[in-house]
């Protein structure tokens, strides 16, 4: 699968110990910054992580900002992107299962990196069911997306 990886600064140190997580499982990953610890701002990376996945350059993205509210609430912007900011191994994979996430949202100064691992690992793993009731509220949520998206 592509993945693409993206943080601010404060995301930066599980950022980074995450990218040779997702290779070391066999995913072909887009590393789009931020590359150092020098403070700058999340909405830039989250807008970076949402042009990959919806250009399909990306099949998911995993986007860490300090503590995952604020690159969360950016990215969910963005429509055609659902994002979750996720605390632990079942919304990782429910996330993708019941609601279509395409990105995963974490919180590096949050999230150790044991819990950080389990929840990437269920976050790729994890695949969307396609039930009716999960059908059926996707639909509703981009009827929503729908009403409020604004021309430019």
């Amino acid at each position: 699968m592509k993945v693409a990886l993206a943080s601010d600064h404060a995301g930066f140190a599980l950022k980074q110990e995450l990218l040779s997580f997702v290779k070391g499982l066999g995913h072909e990953v887009t590393d789009l910054g931020t590359h150092t610890t020098d403070p700058c701002d999340y909405p830039d990376f989250a807008e970076k992580i949402a042009d990959e996945v919806l250009h399909g350059r990306a099949e998911r993205g995993i986007l860490l900002c300090g503590s995952g509210v604020g690159a969360s609430v950016a990215a969910n912007k963005i429509p055609g992107i659902r994002a979750g900011n996720c605390g632990d191994y079942y919304s990782a994979h429910q996330g993708v299962e019941h609601d279509a996430m395409n990105v995963l949202v974490l919180g590096g100064r949050i999230v150790g990196g044991s819990v950080a691992r389990d929840m990437v690992r269920a976050f790729l793993e994890a695949r969307y069911s396609h039930e009716e009731r999960h059908e059926r509220r996707l639909a509703k949520v981009k009827a929503i997306e729908a009403r409020y998206c604004l021309s430019v």
